[in-house]
């Protein structure tokens, strides 16, 4: 028996983008139109009598803007929601915010420039309406900030499946899809204390990163920023690998730093769990623990593999709190997990086992 067909509402004010985006989705036999909706308000009425599967929102619309529209529909008929934001500062901190507000993913508004989804852009389109629509709905997660562990139980030590107890020097996360909450939650539960230094690689465009890290910046107790090339590692500071580039991790003079470089050509992600996860390996000797977060895909299970392999620890998310389990189970099923944890214990329980 055939699947029922994902029902998407399609909620932006310009005609021209709502044609771009219902061109591309009427071309797959497994997602159905139900309604095209031009601002927030409308859109907050058709979820409610529609009741679709996703809504994909343009974050920018009169009436109701998009993040008021995503807290309401959250509030009154939680849906998966799929946003479109503009590759600006601006839009990112939009963007941002609806994500916090419940929305579980993004697209860039121009995916391909004004003449038209692609077929590149449109696959990746499809891809992600997908993926959103098979995802867990959100539980709202908004961390207090500065949120400090007080009444957890002890956790036995981080042990990798060699036996002996690790005593990691470095924490290196990878997420992709559902990442940015996720990150959001883990690392405002490390104390202003956190005795390592942390590096993550997220799947995010170029001009996202920066105002992703001073967000985070701005909530948690440790020091988040966007890496450079040759920024020093240091406890309690987490790097964010700068979108559409490469982050690793190498010896250098004064001790281990990051370098940031330019992809090369046919690499898939920018950044690349994978890439960083190696380099972690290579340069640490085993002495780092790795967290795979929600994310669509594989990225990050050869990067684990490789940390298993020098003696390193590895930890994942478990399904049920993922927004997709594709990374997670990529690594789970390859056998290379020491624990897995849903994501209101990862960040308490690496606060008081490390």
């Amino acid at each position: 028996m055939m699947a029922p067909r994902l029902k998407v509402l399609i909620v932006d004010d310009s005609a021209f983008f709502r044609n771009r985006i219902t061109d591309a989705l009427t071309q797959a036999e497994d997602i159905e139109i139900v309604g095209i909706a031009g601002n927030g308000q409308e859109a907050i009425d058709k979820v409610r009598t529609l009741k679709p599967d996703v809504v994909t929102m343009d974050v920018e619309m009169p009436v109701v803007d998009g993040i008021s529209a995503v807290r309401r529909i959250m509030t009154e008929s939680p849906t998966r929601i799929l946003m479109f934001s503009a590759l600006t500062k601006e839009g990112a901190k939009e963007t941002l915010e609806a994500l916090d507000a419940g929305a579980l993913d993004f697209l860039p508004k121009d995916m391909q420039g004004a003449g038209g989804v692609g077929q590149e852009a449109q696959s990746l389109l499809l891809e992600r309406v997908r993926a959103v629509g098979r995802a867990q709905l959100p539980v709202k997660r908004i961390p207090s900030p500065h949120f400090r562990p007080t009444t957890l139980r002890q956790s036995p030590p981080v042990t990798p499946a060699g036996g002996k107890e690790l005593k990691p020097s470095l924490v290196a996360i990878g997420a992709s899809t559902g990442g940015p909450v996720a990150l959001r939650e883990v690392l405002a539960a490390l104390p202003r204390n956190f005795k390592l230094p942390v590096v993550i690689a997220v799947h995010m465009p170029a001009s996202f990163t920066k105002a992703f890290a001073d967000r985070l910046n701005s909530v948690c107790a440790i020091e988040v920023k966007e890496a450079m090339d040759r920024d020093s590692l240091r406890p309690g500071l987490a790097l964010i690998a700068p979108g559409g580039r490469q982050m690793t991790v190498e010896r250098g003079p004064a001790g281990h730093q990051v370098r940031v470089t330019d992809p090369l050509p046919g690499q898939i992600y920018r950044p690349s769990v994978d890439l960083l996860l190696s380099s972690v390996a290579s340069s640490l000797n085993g002495n780092a623990l790795a967290i795979v977060l929600t994310g669509m895909g594989s990225d990050g299970r050869e990067g684990a593999r490789k940390l298993k392999t020098n003696g390193s620890g590895v930890w994942s998310q478990d399904e049920k709190s993922c927004v997709v389990y594709g990374m997670p189970q990529a690594v789970e099923s390859a056998g290379l997990s020491d624990r897995v944890l849903t994501l209101d214990e990862i960040g308490p329980t690496l606060a008081r086992t490390i």
